[in-house]
C-alpha cells in the first residue's frame, strides 16, 4: 500500500503520523487519509476537494500535475509526501 507522509510543520498542529492506505490515485489516497484523520481535510483541500494553494503533494520525487481532481496515479509501493508551505521572515 502507498505510504503517506506529512511534513513536521503540519505535525506541530495535528497528530499526523505516516499512514499506509489503499488507493490508485492521489485522490483515492487522500480520501483514505481523511477517513482515518478527518481533521486533516481542511488543511489539505478546499471545500471542492482541490489542493489548497499553499499545499504541494509529491508522489515519490515527482510533484503531482493534477491539483484539481488529484488524478495522478499512485502505485502500491509509492510514497506520497504532503508539504504545506511555510512562509515568514
Amino acid at each position: 500500500m502507498p505510504r503517506v507522509t506529512f511534513t513536521a510543520n503540519l505535525q506541530r498542529h495535528l497528530d499526523v503520523p505516516s499512514l499506509e492506505v489503499a488507493g490508485g490515485s492521489v485522490a483515492d489516497v487522500l480520501a483514505a487519509v481523511f477517513e482515518a484523520r478527518p481533521q486533516l481535510r481542511s488543511y489539505i483541500v478546499d471545500d471542492q476537494g482541490r489542493l489548497r494553494r499553499h499545499v504541494n503533494v509529491f508522489v515519490n520525487s515527482r510533484m503531482i500535475a493534477d491539483r484539481k481532481t488529484l488524478g495522478d496515479a499512485v502505485g502500491p509501493d509509492d510514497e506520497v509526501f504532503v508539504f504545506p508551505a511555510v512562509s515568514g521572515g
